[in-house]
């Protein structure tokens, strides 16, 4: 069941990372990767204009302008390829550098999960350690508050000491 249903402060605390991590992103990662692709936007439009261009200059040179027009065509569709497969590969290495902090964040909340419940046990176990000595000392006290049950005891304590000795 406590699989199914995450602790509140976990799914807090996953939040706040996971807003960290977007917000550094968003600061810094994407910015960048727009500005590269409106560049290489800039760059294909740029090319496609130039295409346009020499398309109307190859009107007028109808013969040098079919092989002008063939070069300009396959020209354009190395760009759109090119930036289409760098658009591509940008997305993808983003993603994979955010599915990498992400798992590396879980990582650490993980490790720092077990951390905290290896300490919580602990101190549970020192609680009830000191929890059981101090009832056995107030059971003891009760027990051996005459000088009969303190010499019952010692007899059986010694009759113990010796049967597990001859074995």
């Amino acid at each position: 069941m406590g699989l199914l249903t995450p602790d509140p402060g976990l799914l807090f605390w996953m939040v706040v990372v996971f807003g960290i991590v977007f917000f550094i992103l968003a600061k810094f990662g994407f910015p960048i990767i727009i500005r590269s692709v409106e560049e290489r936007k800039a760059y294909i439009d740029q090319s496609l204009q130039s295409a346009r261009a020499a398309n109307e200059q190859l009107e007028h040179v109808k013969a040098e302008g079919e092989q002008l027009l063939a070069q300009a065509r396959a020209e354009q569709a190395r760009i759109l390829t090119e930036a289409a497969a760098t658009r591509d590969r940008i997305v993808q290495e983003a993603q994979a550098k955010a599915r990498a902090e992400g798992d590396r964040l879980m990582d650490e909340l993980k490790k720092q999960l077990q951390t905290e419940k290896e300490s919580a046990i602990r101190d549970i176990r020192r609680q009830v350690a000191v929890l059981s000595v101090g009832i056995a000392e107030k059971v003891l006290r009760r027990q051996l508050s005459d000088e009969k049950a303190q010499n019952e005891l010692m007899d059986r304590l010694l009759d113990e000491l010796v049967v597990t000795k001859e074995e």
